[in-house]
C-alpha cells in the first residue's frame, strides 16, 4: 500500500518521499538574480524540514527580457558557482533540488524600457496591461537556446533536475492559449501548431543535457479563461512531451486573470487532483499533483488510490518549513497555512504568522 513516505525515483533522481515543494517566487535574489544568504537558508530549511524534493522559484534564462525584483537568474556561466552552494546545502540533508526555468513574457512588473516583453502575439495582458512584441522565428529560436543553456548550467551547478514552466501565463504557456496566441504561421492555430514552440524547446533542452538528466515540466490542466487551452488540448501536449523524453509532469491550472467561476474551488483540497489523476492513467511517466494540498489524509488518498506519483505544495511550507517532519513524527494535523496569500511581499516571500518575517 502506497504512502506519502515511500521513496520514489524519477528518471534516476531519488526522492526520499512523495512530497515535493512546488515552485515559489521567493524574491530573495540580488539585483543580478544571484542567490543571497537568505535564499540559501530558505532551501536548506526546506531540506531540513523533510521534503523529498524542492522546485525553486522561476529562474530567468534569458537576458533579452527584464529581470523581476528578487527573481533568480541563470543567464550565464558565472552563476554556476553560486548555485553550487545551494545544491550542496540541500544535498547534505538528503533532499533533491530542481531548478525551474522560465521566461516571464508580458506578466512583468517592469515598465517598458530598453528590454521589451515578448509574446506569441501582440495581445495586451488582461491583468498586467502590457502588450508584448510578437516573437519572430529568430526570437523563438533564441528563447529555445536560452532554455537549453539554462538547463545545462543547472546540471553543472549540481541540480538534480530542471522543470520547464509551461503554466500560469508565463511565456511558453502563452503559445498554448488561443486568446494570447493569434498567429497564422506554424506556431499558431491548431493545438499541434500552438504546441510547436514548446516541443521544440523541450527537444533543445534534452539535446543539451543528454538522455539521463531529468527534465520535468509544469503545465496547466486548463487555462480557465475565455479562449483558453482546454484539458483535451493539455492531454495532447502531455502525450507529445512523453515522446520527447520529458520525465515527469506537474499538473496545475489557470492564469492570474482566471475568474473564480471558471476554475475549481480553491477552498477545496486537491483542486487540480482530478486532472492529475486522469493524466496519470494515460501517461507512462510520473505525474505530480499540485493545488490545495493541505491535509495529510487527503494527500495520502490521492497517491494511494490513483496513479499519481507525488504531491506538491508551496504555501504550507512557507508557514511551516518543517511540515513534512511534523507529519513524519506522527502529528498528522492539517497544515497551518490558511491560504491568505499575504506571504507574497515586495521584499521577499514570508508568512505573516512567522515572527521572523
Amino acid at each position: 500500500m502506497k504512502t506519502l513516505f515511500d521513496p520514489i525515483t524519477i528518471a534516476g533522481m531519488k526522492l526520499k518521499n512523495r512530497i515535493v515543494r512546488s515552485a515559489t517566487y521567493d524574491g530573495f535574489s540580488d539585483q543580478q538574480g544571484r542567490p543571497t544568504a537568505r535564499l540559501y537558508k530558505v532551501y536548506e530549511d526546506l531540506a531540513k524540514g523533510g521534503v523529498g524534493a524542492m522546485i525553486t522559484g522561476l529562474t530567468s534564462v534569458s537576458d533579452s527580457e527584464p529581470l523581476e525584483s528578487g527573481q533568480m537568474s541563470i543567464r550565464d556561466d558565472s552563476f554556476i558557482p553560486d548555485y553550487r552552494i545551494m545544491t550542496n546545502a540541500v544535498h547534505k540533508h538528503g533532499a533533491a533540488i530542481i531548478l525551474q526555468l522560465a521566461c516571464i513574457g508580458s506578466q512583468s512588473y517592469h515598465d517598458a524600457g530598453e528590454k521589451p516583453v515578448w509574446g506569441p502575439s501582440a495581445v495586451e495582458d488582461l491583468v498586467f496591461n502590457k502588450t508584448p512584441r510578437e516573437m519572430g522565428r529568430e526570437e523563438i529560436a533564441r528563447m529555445q537556446a536560452d532554455f537549453a543553456m539554462g538547463a545545462s548550467r543547472a546540471k553543472q551547478a549540481g541540480f538534480d533536475a530542471v522543470q520547464l514552466h509551461l503554466a500560469h501565463g508565463y511565456l511558453l504557456s502563452r503559445f498554448l492559449t488561443p486568446y494570447y496566441n493569434r498567429r497564422s504561421d506554424e506556431y499558431g492555430g491548431s493545438i499541434e501548431n500552438r504546441g510547436r514552440a514548446i516541443f521544440e524547446t523541450c527537444r533543445a533542452v534534452r539535446e543539451k543535457v543528454g538522455p539521463s538528466f531529468p527534465v520535468l515540466v509544469k503545465i496547466n490542466s486548463e487555462d480557465f479563461i475565455e479562449q483558453g487551452m482546454t484539458f483535451e488540448e493539455c492531454r495532447f501536449i502531455c502525450k507529445g512531451l512523453v515522446t520527447l523524453g520529458i520525465d515527469a509532469i506537474e499538473v496545475s491550472g489557470g492564469y492570474v486573470s482566471s475568474p473564480p467561476s471558471m476554475g475549481p474551488c480553491r477552498k477545496e483540497n486537491e483542486y487540480f487532483g482530478v486532472y492529475a489523476e486522469q493524466l496519470a492513467l494515460e501517461l507512462p511517466i510520473p505525474v505530480i499533483a499540485v493545488g490545495g494540498n493541505r491535509d495529510f489524509d487527503a494527500m495520502t488518498r490521492i497517491v494511494r488510490e490513483s496513479g499519481v506519483s507525488a504531491v506538491s505544495l508551496s504555501r504550507p511550507l512557507i508557514r511551516e518549513p518543517n511540515l513534512v517532519e511534523r507529519w513524519k513524527g506522527g502529528d498528522y494535523g492539517r497544515a497551518l497555512c490558511i491560504s491568505c496569500n499575504k506571504c507574497f511581499k515586495p521584499n521577499g516571500t514570508a508568512c505573516v504568522f512567522n515572527r521572523e518575517s
